[in-house]
């Protein structure tokens, strides 16, 4: 399904955001506090384990399942898959959980998803590392000078209040250090390609998220009727929301809709009638960086409670077409949580044919997170035809994984669609689903930039 490992991130991980690189030292632990668990792993065994990411337990990307979610991706009709995602168990420590979903645009958006895949996570770690670092040692300092149990005890739940800060800065600076390694990336170009991002922490009772773009995540919850009720936990950063649009013009970039799609607003140049890009934040797209796309994401915590069963992390091939209640009915309705997530797809699939029947499905990824730590046995798993190894015919060193893109398309002729490509749940192949002659619905992107000498649009 187009879901490859990149080793390219080897050395992102003690790379920073003012382009300084960061040597960690070799007796540098750090410390996790998640409720009374407290898990220490040293910075070095972590890094050291990164060199061979095809090794590391717990990490999967491609369709299956791990110990308390499941994740699905499949094709749209628009050519190569653009979506990539990831969960990362015992991320950091044994308490920690990390999920992101990336939705790629323009000519090589699948090589930008898949990149900050890859080196997200591991700028998260080391800026939370840091940070971490320097408050517990001011916090040592601090409380090595108490007299009393009771007062080194009230030291170290002033440092459990302050983990949130630390993950709001690390989500920032993190976000800043991706964008800004893929501007001066030697052989990926992300002037007119980008990606979103949807990214979630969770670390014991605590949830922080940071995203940008249009991927969303939401989460089910009781309500007191003990029904599932859903709740948003991102919003979708379009062009269209008021302080989005605002800071856009600020920027003397222009925001509009084409008259063929009034529903849809996008961003322009302020000289040309192009990209046209359909959301307000992004990684890469650096001929719009100027004109106010941004990549500063939007943090938040939230406190997880009993009522809370499962987040459900898509891109937006699924909410084009499905609202959250229609998600959070199809999860909690699977007849096994390993098969959520393809069922989720397996819907949306369909949804695309009866809504926009012209229209070129987009491409679809899905994450399945279950609060509660349970998944079902493995014998489930394979009976719905899941694995949790890598697929056959994926690398996760990145060799022959993905076919190089020749050209800017976004509509994948007949012959050229990939063998054993069927809609999920349907009888019907990918062939005859091309045979609609559909256009595709909602491009991310419109064209590239033409830099032509024309006047601004008024």
């Amino acid at each position: 399904m187009g879901c490859c490992v990149s080793t390219s991130s080897k050395s992102s991980c003690s790379s920073m955001s003012d382009g300084d690189v960061v040597s960690p030292p070799s007796c540098f632990e750090i410390t996790i506090f998640g409720g009374q668990r407290r898990t220490k792993r040293t910075f070095v065994n972590h890094v050291s384990a990164l060199q061979h990411m095809s090794s590391i337990p717990n990490r999967i990307f491609t369709n299956g399942k791990s110990r308390s979610s499941c994740i699905f991706t499949q094709q749209g009709r628009k050519g190569v898959n653009q979506d990539a995602m990831i969960v990362w168990e015992d991320f950091m420590a044994e308490d920690l959980t990390f999920c992101g979903i990336f939705d790629g645009h323009g000519p090589y958006g699948h090589l930008v998803a898949r990149k900050v895949r890859d080196t997200l996570p591991l700028k998260l770690f080391s800026f939370f590392d840091s940070f971490e670092s320097k408050k517990n040692k001011s916090a040592s300092t601090i409380c090595c000078s108490q007299d009393t149990v009771s007062e080194g005890a009230d030291c170290e739940t002033g440092i459990e209040d302050k983990t949130g800060l630390s993950w709001k800065d690390a989500f920032l600076k993190s976000y800043k250090s991706m964008d800004k390694e893929l501007r001066y990336h030697p052989s990926l170009d992300c002037f007119c390609s980008g990606s979103t991002a949807v990214t979630i922490v969770k670390q014991g009772s605590n949830l922080f998220m940071g995203s940008i773009g249009d991927s969303r995540a939401i989460m089910a919850s009781s309500d007191s009727n003990n029904s599932l009720v859903a709740v948003q936990l991102t919003v979708d950063l379009k062009p269209d929301l008021p302080r989005e649009a605002e800071r856009i013009k600020r920027c003397k970039g222009r925001v509009f809709a084409l008259q063929d799609e009034p529903e849809v607003s996008r961003v322009w140049l302020p000289f040309d009638d192009a990209p046209g890009l359909a959301m307000a934040r992004a990684f890469g797209d650096f001929c719009l960086k100027e004109y106010g796309v941004i990549s500063v994401p939007e943090f938040s915590h939230r406190v997880l409670t009993d009522r809370d069963k499962f987040i459900v992390l898509a891109s937006d091939g699924i909410w084009d077409v499905l609202s959250n209640e229609e998600v959070i009915e199809i999860v909690s309705s699977s007849s096994t949580r390993s098969s959520a997530a393809r069922n989720l797809v397996d819907s949306a699939a369909r949804e695309w044919k009866t809504k926009y029947p012209t229209s070129k499905m987009d491409d679809c990824a899905v994450i399945c997170l279950f609060l509660d730590g349970r998944m079902d046995s493995e014998s489930d798993c394979e009976d719905q035809g899941f694995s949790s190894a890598t697929l056959a015919g994926e690398s996760d060193d990145g060799q022959n994984c993905e076919p190089s893109l020749q050209r800017n398309c976004t509509v994948r002729s007949p012959e050229e669609n990939p063998d054993g490509l069927t809609i999920v749940g349907d009888e019907e192949t990918a062939a005859g689903w091309s045979g609609l002659e559909g256009v595709t619905r909602v491009n991310s992107l419109v064209q590239l930039p033409r830099f032509s000498e024309e006047k601004p649009r008024p």
